[in-house]
């Protein structure tokens, strides 16, 4: 299963770099107005189906015994959707000095904003033997609130930059992501044995949709003449993503290691990866919404697409050694117990 997991995700970023590499091409085929209607078959019935999807997929019903875990819960979704943007908002104010693309800051921005996603975390959680249920709450929990927080976030702290009104902005929001998420539900309250019989690849679903929503950001991109991206700006971004992920890493470990944080090793774990993963198949939809029109979403888009890979990444180089202090530490925990 962990296998077919990660052969999903190779081919998840070859299809990232094939979708942008037909969109330079190609970029005709999926710019506003083109044979792909992107502003009606991307704006609402691709959105639509990830968030249905997304609902029929998510196990809301098993998540009632994590509940009890409340200072562990509002560690992770503070850090998440409260320090972790107002950090790189701060930090941002720095860089705005340094001659990297403007849009590609904002973009850094935007993965601040963002909510957890609903499998990576999990997965890497699970990988290392860390508190699994809490891994799932927090991802699935973090998922809904990031429905309503993610959109005040990125209008708080960069604007919409669109033509779009913030009610429209919002009305968009509730009928594309609210209602399908909804919808997918209670679907799921109907049809569960089904689901857990057949398995559906939701995940693969999902990340096909999301490749066309990829394609049509870039064609947008690639067809407008007066953007230009230069490859002093790209590595420099990519080298600050790896930097804040490992940086958010080892300040997640040092907060819930303190003696008196209360956290077992398990619960590091959960915390470590559930804090600092952000989501690409909410992030997307959301930021093709919130900013519609604007000329420079792609760009925007590309921190995103490069924290997505890289978390992952990270994660998986990084899981060996967690394990090992993990264990340790559990050792040492009962090693300290008094025998009876």
């Amino acid at each position: 299963m962990r296998l077919l997991e990660r052969m999903r995700k190779d081919w998840f970023m070859i299809g990232i770099v094939l979708a942008i590499a037909g969109a330079k091409l190609e970029p005709s085929i999926g710019v506003n107005g083109g044979p792909l209607k992107p502003e009606i078959t991307v704006s609402y019935i691709a959105v639509a189906t990830i968030f249905f999807n997304s609902g029929l997929s998510l196990k809301t019903e098993e998540l009632t015994s994590a509940l009890v875990h409340l200072k562990l819960h509002l560690f992770i979704q503070i850090f998440t959707l409260a320090f972790f943007p107002a950090t790189i908002w701060l930090f941002l104010q720095l860089l705005s000095i340094t001659p990297i693309n403007e849009w590609l800051l904002k973009g850094l921005q935007t993965v601040g904003c963002m909510p957890p996603p609903v499998s990576s975390a999990v997965i890497l959680t699970k990988a290392v033997g860390g508190n699994e249920a809490a891994a799932i709450f927090n991802s699935a929990f973090g998922s809904f609130l990031g429905i309503v927080i993610t959109p005040l976030l990125l209008l708080l702290f960069l604007g919409s930059s669109s033509s779009v009104p913030f009610t429209s902005i919002f009305s968009q929001l509730f009928m594309t992501v609210v209602v399908p998420l909804i919808i997918g539900q209670i679907v799921r309250r109907y049809i569960k044995d089904w689901l857990e019989r057949k398995k559906p690849p939701f995940g693969a679903i999902s990340s096909s949709v999301l490749l066309m929503i990829i394609y049509t950001t870039f064609c947008d991109t690639f067809s407008n003449p007066n953007i230009d991206l230069d490859k002093f700006s790209l590595v420099l971004i990519l080298f600050i993503i790896f930097s804040i992920q490992l940086s958010f890493m080892l300040l997640t470990f040092i907060f819930s290691t303190r003696n008196n944080s209360g956290f077992t090793p398990a619960d590091t774990v959960a915390i470590i990866f559930c804090s600092t993963h952000k989501s690409l198949t909410l992030g997307i939809p959301m930021l093709k919404i919130v900013f519609a029109g604007h000329e420079h979403l792609s760009l925007i888009s590309v921190p995103l697409l490069i924290y997505h890979p890289a978390q992952i990444l990270l994660g998986s180089v990084l899981v060996p050694t967690i394990k090992s202090w993990m264990v340790s530490r559990q050792k040492g925990v009962k090693l300290m117990r008094p025998t009876v």
